[in-house]
């Protein structure tokens, strides 16, 4: 109804990046969001817009120092809380009511950047974004229930970027071009391949913590327990059984709450495993709603650290990423 023109698009007099996906999780969205805040920032007064997925309120909620997951959102508080004030961080059901709202509230706004938004029609984008994984191509998928996809395949012709995530280090030029082919984008349509570049860990609870360790000096006799609530989180335990520690591993749907029952479980786990060196480790995203959560283990906080994980983008074809991006903006502007 869209493509007919028999439901409306809203169109803005600012910028509107959108960044989503044509399946239901998994591709790394938000830390691609988080990646064109940080390269556009400095050129534009950004503000983010997302629903909010799971939280506890409805309508348009701006994000502040008194905000918690359960109000915002996990996502959008992980972004609130490493950008802070230089950002502006909002959540909204309706897209087009949350634009005009953030546009009444910051009259200097001129690029809104909407998080999981591709399936969102009402408002008409500037630059779209499709974020699809390498090794989960849209094009080997299926739609739901069958397989993961939100809509067909053929979504895609709406995208002016596609963004390949989470490849491997080892792409030839024979990979970058195979899967391009396989994409069928149409000549306009731009494609950028990018990976996870996974930071240092960082304490759950820096005033408690014992230090920060490193995974390259633990050895074999020593144990982590990895604890995941996201839609895919292969990558993260891959990443972590790439070292020598033993490794036990517990999944949780995505955007899980943690209750008390999950959190005394856990620390049950932690007291059978061996090792002069034991130390939980989590995602980002479910390190926000953990150390918010009053059910925490005492005992566990000391040694509970979460993974920062970071995007880097291939520079194939002598094409820059942001650079590009900025361009597509640019040349939209009236």
């Amino acid at each position: 109804m869209f493509d007919w023109k028999i439901l409306p698009q809203h169109e803005f007099d600012i910028p509107v990046v959108v960044v989503g996906n044509l399946a239901v999780g998994g591709t790394g969205k938000t830390p691609h969001t988080e990646y064109i805040v940080e390269a556009l920032r400095n050129n534009f007064h950004i503000a983010i817009l997302s629903r909010g997925y799971k939280r506890s309120t409805k309508g348009f909620v701006l994000a502040t120092p008194f905000s918690k997951p359960r109000d915002i959102g996990d996502e959008s508080f992980q972004m609130y809380q490493k950008f802070g004030k230089k950002v502006t961080v909002a959540v909204c059901e309706d897209r087009v009511h949350g634009i005009r709202e953030l546009q009444r509230l910051d009259p200097e706004l001129n690029l809104v950047v909407l998080d999981d938004a591709f399936q969102h029609r009402y408002v008409k984008p500037t630059v779209s974004i499709v974020v699809t994984e390498f090794n989960r191509p849209l094009y080997e998928d299926k739609m739901l229930p069958y397989g993961r996809l939100r809509e067909p395949v053929r979504g895609i012709n709406r995208a002016d970027v596609v963004v390949v995530s989470k490849c491997p280090d080892t792409m030839k030029d024979l990979d970058y071009a195979l899967f391009k082919k396989n994409l069928g984008l149409f000549p306009y349509q731009d494609v950028f391949f990018s990976r996870y570049s996974y930071q240092q860990l960082v304490p759950l609870f820096p005033d408690q913590s014992r230090g920060v360790p490193c995974l390259e000096w633990m050895d074999a006799e020593d144990s982590i327990l990895a604890v995941a609530g996201i839609n895919n989180p292969r990558p993260f335990i891959r990443y972590l059984k790439s070292y020598m520690p033993k490794v036990r591993v517990n999944i949780f749907p995505d955007h899980y709450n943690f209750n008390r029952k999950d959190f005394q479980m856990l620390l049950k786990r932690y007291k059978t495993m061996k090792g002069k060196n034991r130390i939980l480790i989590t995602t980002e995203k479910d390190a926000v709603r953990m150390v918010a959560s009053p059910y925490f283990p005492p005992e566990l906080r000391a040694i509970t650290y979460y993974l920062p994980v970071k995007v880097e983008f291939d520079v194939h074809g002598n094409r820059e990423f942001s650079q590009e991006l900025t361009r597509l903006i640019r040349n939209s502007r009236p």
